[in-house]
């Protein structure tokens, strides 16, 4: 496909009540249907950021998972977004890629948030993960990565990077720079998704969900508010764009060791 419809959806979270926000998202994404191609939720879309994940967690095989594959089926189009996950006595803020045909794919969060004390609960991953997507190469990540310009280095000709984030307003202004820089960096269109609202322990989330074009052109920004927006990308313009200004031929080459 030359173009992909690309639907972002920011929205205030229910505090650790998975049942509460699935059934949220489930009407503000419920008039999709044939509409778009992707469909991106913020991080933890279940229970907002939370470091209690003994009570919140749930299994691959559990009702949220579930959630997401019965959409993406109704939708016909691809549903992302992290949640926590228990699997084999460990925790993971795991970000899901649901396709319409149930067989998902998923990237544990590698930059946890020591600020937080994210790193004191989860686990991180390990391996970066680049999906192919009706003609698309898209990389999702989550969060803190996004300050992170080596991990997201477009080493892999991928097309769109995905940020799935609940980012606090007192950064907002890195959020809003940070998204820019990595399109331009990376010649690829960048999609920022991220809460609004605020949390029990007074972390205030002011949205600035963004698209950014592969110039680093602001194509979509919204802010504190609920927000549902569609918004159709041209592939073949970046292509174009990218062939003009062959920046990324002269991109370092490394191994990153851990």
């Amino acid at each position: 496909m030359k173009s992909l419809r690309i639907t972002t959806v920011q929205a205030p979270l229910e505090w650790e009540a998975p049942e509460a926000n699935r059934a949220a998202f489930a009407k503000w994404i419920e008039p999709l249907a044939g509409k778009t191609d992707l469909v991106i939720l913020p991080e933890m879309w279940t229970t907002g950021f939370t470091m209690n994940a003994v009570a919140v967690a749930e299994p691959m095989e559990g009702p949220s998972v579930a959630w997401m594959r019965a959409q993406a089926a109704r939708l016909d189009a691809v549903v992302t977004g992290s949640l926590v996950i228990e699997e084999k006595g460990h925790y993971y803020n795991r970000l899901i890629w649901m396709p319409p045909d149930g067989h998902l794919q998923y990237y544990d969060k590698r930059h946890l948030f020591t600020l937080a004390g994210e790193h004191r609960v989860y686990t991180a991953g390990t391996r970066r993960l680049v999906v192919e997507w009706r003609g698309w190469r898209i990389c999702p990540l989550i969060c803190y990565d996004l300050r992170f310009p080596v991990w997201s280095r477009n080493t892999e000709d991928f097309d769109l990077l995905v940020y799935v984030a609940n980012w606090p307003e007192p950064r907002r202004r890195h959020w809003q720079q940070l998204l820019i820089a990595r399109a331009i960096e990376n010649q690829c269109f960048v999609a920022g998704v991220n809460r609004v609202g605020i949390d029990p322990n007074g972390h205030e989330y002011a949205g600035d969900t963004s698209v950014v074009d592969y110039r680093g052109e602001v194509e979509y920004q919204v802010e504190e508010v609920e927000d549902v927006f569609t918004l159709s990308l041209d592939r073949e313009d970046m292509l174009h764009y990218r062939q003009r200004f062959n920046f990324l031929a002269d991109r370092d080459r490394f191994t990153i060791k851990d």
